[in-house]
């Protein structure tokens, strides 16, 4: 599927990619309106109002901000995230696939979406940091990847030449932004969330295990880290 040949570079988005996006789904979903309503004394009417404002801000850099949430719904994002964190675990064969780039030698950096405070909760728990030459969040460059100013961004904070590039995400409209920037090599995830159906992507292909890239396919047994609580 990929002539690593071509490839000097691999960025890597984290949440749905090499993270279960199970914890996040819930958590947006389900534990946040469940606790806001709680903590807040509202009726159950406020949860579903509350999915909807979260939804509506999807695609900016509020969606993906623990402060913005923090602070617009008056709780301790971080310390709800914390009530469930068990549930913060690699995908399939992720840990796999980064001790083979790590063996390989592309250079491998982390474009997230992810703020710095859930960088601060999740790498700790998961250990991609050792695997990772170099990490760029959304928030530290002022857009998000659904941004052409994100990539702008990155080039100069991360040098990389787009036509030796491999990005992975599982969110098609960054698919999309990256393809525009030039990007040359670009892959998506058939089922970021483990407890949810597998997803389309019409335009990209969509990997289900990352053995599928490499020169030499993995062992087709489940790596050690899957479903380990986190």
């Amino acid at each position: 599927m990929i002539d690593w040949r071509e490839i000097d570079t691999v960025l890597l988005d984290m949440d749905g990619t090499l993270l279960d996006l199970h914890f996040d789904s819930h958590f947006w979903l389900e534990h946040l309106p469940r606790r806001y309503r709680e903590l807040h004394q509202l009726d159950e009417a406020s949860q579903e109002a509350l999915r909807a404002r979260i939804i509506g801000e999807q695609g900016t850099l509020n969606w993906y901000s623990l402060a913005y949430w923090s602070r617009e719904l008056g709780v301790d994002i971080v310390a709800l995230k914390r009530e469930i964190q068990h549930l913060i675990g690699l995908r399939s064969d992720a840990l796999d696939f980064l001790k083979w780039l790590k063996l390989a030698h592309p250079r491998v950096v982390l474009a997230t979406n992810a703020d710095r405070a859930s960088l601060a909760l999740k790498l700790p728990l998961t250990g991609l940091e050792s695997y990772l030459d170099a990490i760029v969040s959304s928030e530290d460059v002022g857009a998000a990847k659904e941004e052409q100013a994100f990539w702008f961004a990155l080039q100069e904070i991360e040098p990389f030449d787009p036509a030796r590039t491999l990005f992975i995400d599982d969110n098609a409209r960054v698919l999309e932004s990256a393809r525009e920037f030039g990007i040359k090599y670009l892959l998506g995830i058939k089922q970021p969330d483990s407890q949810r159906p597998e997803k389309e992507l019409q335009e990209f292909i969509a990997l289900d295990r990352f053995a599928h890239l490499l020169p030499e396919q993995l062992p087709e047994q489940q790596s050690e880290t899957q479903g380990v609580p986190k």
